[in-house]
């Protein structure tokens, strides 16, 4: 499986953008999927994950009611629509997959594949 992840640019805080992870390699589409961020001097943090179906999501308390993840089954790819910008969200996000099993992980451990992460960077 490999993912790719795009849409990460600078933008002012408050304002939205939206995070793409293209899979390919082998469907992913009955696989529990995640956002991850990276941010300077931390490790990695979990933001959100979205079950094989999308009915189930959960998410970092830090960015409820601001960002949501979703899914596009047919075109095996991730999202995740993140709004009212704060500076403390600037870092590199990765998407990642498991492998097997349809259960949500928080943590980095429990995904298999993971994308090369894209920038996003919120100007103050």
């Amino acid at each position: 499986v490999q993912l790719v992840e795009s849409g990460g640019v600078v933008v002012q805080a408050g304002g939205s953008l939206r995070l793409s992870c293209l899979a390919s390699g082998r469907t992913v589409t009955s696989n529990t999927m995640a956002w991850f961020l990276l941010a300077p001097g931390k490790q990695r943090e979990f933001v959100a994950a979205i079950n094989y179906s999308g009915l189930i999501t959960k998410y970092t308390d830090s960015v409820k009611g601001r960002f949501t993840i979703s899914r596009d089954n047919v075109k095996n790819t991730l999202y995740l629509q993140m709004n009212s910008l704060k500076p403390e969200d600037m870092a590199v996000y990765y998407c990642a997959a498991k492998g097997t099993g349809w259960t949500i992980s928080y943590s980095a451990s429990g995904y298999d594949y993971w994308g090369q992460g894209t920038q996003v960077t919120v100007s103050s």
